[in-house]
């Protein structure tokens, strides 16, 4: 088979990884793709940017489906157009998107369907949303309705760190459009989990749990980040907690995808916060994460290409999704100043006795060299029986990979 993968970060370089694994995947075009891609096996970057360019690409070259990695093209309708024109496409439609694409839409959805989450409130007018906050309690969370590329939560602990932010997304317009409708939401005390899943629209099978590292800094302070690592399987997720979650976000989110009449043939993430009042859903991801998806494929035996196939047949009810027994540490190693400014352009070396445990999200190839582009330049994975086991891999692994400025946190898989 011919695949296109769309995306060029570190998600879409672990995708790639795992699906060139499989023995019917012959070739990968990856639009745009990254340094990572470049360099994996069955793989080529493309240049294409818009959709209709992907789907002319598609038909003249006998692609037999496409993957689509990030959430922005799923939620302006690239898979709503890929179907008007009889190509195979895994994602889901345009109206589905909504889950991530707007988080009012989301909340609404969890409200109507009865999936247990936290009180909130949504606000179109930034004098509206400072009166409401003046007799909130705190701490309080502010969430940018649209897509913000993972920054667009804040917690903030008083009124005027509330109404700062505000005015950061309503007023000043911090994410161009995105923050100019606001959900204000309750704060939920209690420790995060990431649950990628898939779906064929009548049945989810959840991943393997995962817990993401936000903060840039060790103990979990400072700025939020897009994720500065991810251990899995996530060690608060118990048996018990998982049966919540089953009962209480999984199967209404289920129930509400049918009752909607939803074509969902793709991949759902919940983002839940275990609490000691049980499981909450924080939101939906339509998309598999960055960075829990370098660990979650990383621990999968399964074959990737054949879930989804089971997933745009809709016969998941049929599948088993196999897992590796132990865990995986994934650590990110950052540009010096990232998440604020930062410089790139600096080489990146790796040594080859490691390249299977690196995936390259910031990363590009100029003039024959990797070079770093973005902030989050890579993640570098270890595997082990335990949590602990899998700790020192990773981090002895990083011994092996070198950049200028390079910075990752020391403490990701700490169990407190």
């Amino acid at each position: 088979m011919k695949l296109l993968l769309i995306g060029g970060g570190g998600r879409e370089h672990a995708i790639a990884w795992k699906l060139a694994k499989s023995p019917k995947v012959e070739k990968i075009y990856v639009a745009p793709g990254n340094g990572g891609t470049a360099l994996e096996d069955k793989c080529e970057n493309i240049g294409l940017e818009t959709y209709e360019e992907m789907a002319k690409f598609v038909k003249e070259n006998n692609i037999d489906l496409t993957v689509v990695g990030p959430e922005e093209p799923l939620t302006k309708g690239i898979v709503d157009l890929f179907k008007k024109e009889n190509l195979k496409i895994f994602g889901p439609e345009q109206k589905a998107a909504m889950l991530e694409g707007s988080k009012s839409f989301s909340k609404d959805f969890m409200r109507k369907y009865n999936i247990k989450t936290a009180a909130y409130e949504v606000f179109y007018d930034s004098e509206k949303a400072v009166e409401y906050l003046k007799s909130a309690e705190y701490p309080i969370v502010i969430k940018a309705d649209g897509l913000a590329a993972g920054k667009g939560v804040s917690i903030c602990e008083d009124f005027k760190q509330a109404e700062d932010t505000i005015k950061d997304f309503m007023v000043q317009d911090k994410f161009k459009g995105a923050g100019k409708k606001i959900v204000i939401e309750e704060f939920l005390q209690g420790v995060e989990a990431s649950i990628l899943s898939i779906t064929d629209g009548k049945t989810i099978i959840p991943f393997i749990s995962a817990k993401d590292h936000k903060q840039i800094f060790d103990g979990g302070v400072g700025p939020n980040t897009g994720g500065m690592g991810v251990i899995a399987p996530n060690p608060y997720v118990t048996d018990e907690v998982f049966e919540d979650f089953e009962k209480n976000i999984m199967e209404p989110t289920l129930t509400g995808i049918r009752e909607e009449g939803f074509d969902y043939k793709g991949i759902i993430f919940f983002g839940v916060m275990i609490t000691e009042k049980g499981c909450y859903l924080l939101e939906y991801n339509v998309r598999m994460g960055d960075p829990e998806t370098q660990s979650v494929l990383s621990l999968m035996e399964s074959d990737l290409l054949e879930l989804i196939e089971f997933s745009l047949e809709e016969k998941l009810n049929a599948a088993e999704v196999r897992w590796k027994n132990g865990a995986c540490c994934n650590v990110v190693l950052a540009s010096k100043g990232y998440p604020e400014a930062f410089e790139k352009g600096f080489k990146i070396e790796i040594d080859p006795s490691v390249k299977e445990n690196v995936f390259i999200a910031g990363g590009v190839i100029k003039d024959e060299v990797l070079v770093t582009s973005g902030g989050r330049v890579l993640s570098v994975v270890g595997v082990g029986d335990t949590i602990e086991a899998a700790r020192e891999k990773a981090y002895s692994n990083i011994d092996s990979v070198t950049f200028e400025g390079r910075y990752f946190r020391k403490d990701i898989g700490v169990i407190s």
